[in-house]
């Protein structure tokens, strides 16, 4: 059963032709009274409701209106009440701000078992399904979809698809390899450095954590010697995807030693590790399945850190590069004399 508040009948029917859809065992009701909605749910038992969106659902015993904190945490509660008696699967999708958060009262995401986030940035047709909380397994997983014609179509290989249009070789261009959840991901990062013309130099970072790059260039400049303080510094994951592991940060000491330098970093290298205040490269885990992926995606060279490499048990057709610190890193792809 799927219930619809903010689109009619002949909307949803349209909708459903272009995508191909034609299952007799598909309810659809337009409702936002919550009461119909829970007489049809008791008399129909569907085996899945969705509820779309809970935000313009209202109940008639409250005078508060579609989407308060009241109508919201009233809704829910009864939506469960009857669900979970029954046993019945239900979907509920609410709302997003302009930060990324779920709109209305955050008792929603207390009272529910599951909360996934849908995200995806505005010019990429890429949407990533994110487990942010999970009552019955491991919210680290996702899964990574297109927006297409005939809907949202899963990605089997993220990496491919966001290494696919790395065609030239510039400087300031290197390929990292990211874990989400226990997916490995290949993804690509950019950097551009230019020589500010104003007193204070400008830093972004696209993707990335912005304390995370600030605290990565100051490691630069102190550890490997690189004067590179006085420089506007652009940083950008390509695909609009959003890194927050560790393991990606010794890939922006490169990327952005590369800009600085001119020096193109080569194709088919790989960069792995987590930097220390001190310029140390750290153990990061999950090693064995980002050397897979760099080696089914045909990379040939990998630099990791030293501490990983000494206890690979697996052979891989890969030069393993263990590295101790950035400066190890930077002389291993010639970054540094």
């Amino acid at each position: 059963m799927y219930v619809s508040g903010e689109e009619s009948a002949e909307q949803i029917k349209l909708r459903a032709d272009r995508l191909g859809i034609n299952n007799e065992d598909i309810l659809f009701l337009g409702e936002t009274d919550i009461s119909i909605i829970n007489e049809n749910i008791e008399e129909l038992t569907p085996k899945l409701v969705i509820i779309d969106s809970i935000q313009t659902m209202y109940s008639e015993e409250l005078s508060a209106a579609a989407g308060s904190v009241s109508q919201v945490r009233e809704i829910t509660s009864q939506i469960m009440r009857i669900c979970k008696s029954k046993l019945i699967t239900t979907i509920i999708i609410g709302h997003v701000t302009k930060d990324g958060t779920i709109a209305g009262p955050r008792v929603l995401e207390h009272m529910v078992d599951t909360v996934l986030y849908l995200e995806g940035e505005r010019y990429f047709s890429y949407r990533i399904l994110r487990g942010v909380k999970n009552r019955f397994g491991s919210t680290n997983e996702i899964g990574m979809f297109e927006m297409k014609g005939e809907g949202l179509v899963e990605i089997t290989n993220p990496s491919e698809i966001l290494i696919s249009e790395r065609e030239d070789n510039p400087p300031g261009s290197a390929i990292v390899a990211s874990m989400e959840g226990t997916r490995p991901m290949l993804i690509e990062l950019q950097a551009l450095t230019t020589l500010s013309v104003f007193g204070i130099p400008k830093r972004t970072a696209n993707g990335l954590d912005y304390n995370r790059l600030a605290v990565m260039i100051a490691v630069l400049e102190k550890r490997a010697n690189l004067q590179i303080g006085g420089q506007d510094i652009y940083v950008n994951v390509v695909g609009g995807i959003r890194l927050n592991e560790p393991s990606v940060d010794l890939g922006i000491i490169c990327v952005c030693a590369s800009s600085f330098r001119n020096i193109p970093i080569p194709k088919d290298v790989v960069i792995m590790g987590e930097v220390g205040l001190t310029g140390e490269v750290r153990r990061i885990n999950m090693i064995e399945k980002r050397l897979k992926e760099a080696e089914k995606l045909g990379f040939k060279r990998c630099i990791i850190p030293d501490s990983n490499k000494k206890h690979l048990e697996e052979r891989y057709n890969l030069e393993i590069i263990g590295v101790k610190n950035i400066n190890d890193a930077l002389r291993a792809l010639n970054l540094k004399k």
